[in-house]
């Protein structure tokens, strides 16, 4: 088995930093990335990361995890609320996935209530700032053999 996780962030995600930081905070994706790996190289794990503001380019890596991951952390962004095909690849390629969000969804506006991966995730980290990767890939380490 592959000692690989895929990091995948979706739409806007790229904006870490400068978005909206009274939400997200000031850490940038390199920060998220940094953070993700140093908790996947806890469990002996290496972090492939991606990021796109289109949801074929995050469909395609899933896709392609298939073939060299253990797991998938994703971030999807607004693809949370309105992504059917997301949720496909994932449960497609079953690989387990930790759905990460940065802010506190439940506290936000009522449309960011639903999630089209929250049944399906193997591991939700929600409200936790950038450190909530980490928290994912911990739990998510725990569940691979």
């Amino acid at each position: 088995m592959s000692r690989r996780i895929l990091l995948v962030n979706g739409p806007n995600l790229n904006l870490l930093g400068t978005r909206e930081p009274e939400v997200y905070g000031t850490a940038t994706l390199v920060d998220v990335e940094r953070i993700t790996g140093a908790a996947a190289a806890e469990f002996g794990f290496e972090v492939r990361a991606v990021q796109s503001n289109h949801e074929g380019v995050l469909i395609d890596a899933i896709h392609a995890a298939r073939d060299d991951c253990a797991a998938i952390v994703i971030n999807p962004g607004g693809l949370t609320h309105t992504s059917v095909v997301l949720r496909d690849a994932l449960t497609g390629v079953s690989l387990p996935f930790a759905e990460v969000h940065i802010s506190d969804v439940y506290a936000r506006e009522q449309f960011r209530h639903h999630s089209y991966l929250d049944d399906v995730a193997a591991v939700r980290v929600v409200g936790r700032g950038v450190d909530g990767y980490a928290d994912a890939v911990r739990q998510l380490a725990a569940l691979i053999p």
